[in-house]
């Protein structure tokens, strides 16, 4: 079990790394456009938001990574509780397909941190 939470950890981390990577590098190329929905108009007008947003993904996955690499259960309950809040938060207030995205991927990784 504790293979398989290694794996669901790093899986999440990568997903924030990829989020990191379309908000502050691909927000207004065609990548971003699509993976969100936005107009050229939109993401030219909110760039500086969604760099902000990328880089706090980015805080998400370096503590996920920090956790695998110092081996610290601990750490790595803590960054994807916040992964799930944020899911959740997300989910309710942005788009539900976050909840697929983010929260459900943190949760299983949380339910494998528990069984280990």
């Amino acid at each position: 079990m504790h293979t398989a939470a290694n794996i669901v950890v790093g899986i999440v981390a990568l997903i924030h790394l990829y989020i990191l990577v379309l908000e502050m590098v691909l927000w207004e190329k065609p990548a971003g456009l699509k993976a969100f929905g936005l107009s050229k108009e939109f993401a030219a007008q909110t760039r500086v938001l969604a760099a902000n947003q990328g880089l706090y993904n980015g805080f998400l996955a370096a503590g996920l990574i920090w956790g695998l690499w110092a081996a610290r259960v601990d750490v790595q309950t803590f960054f994807l509780f916040c992964v799930l809040v944020a899911g959740i938060y997300g989910a309710l207030t942005a788009n539900a397909k976050i909840l697929w995205v983010q929260a459900l991927p943190a949760t299983v990784g949380l339910v494998l941190l528990g069984l280990a």
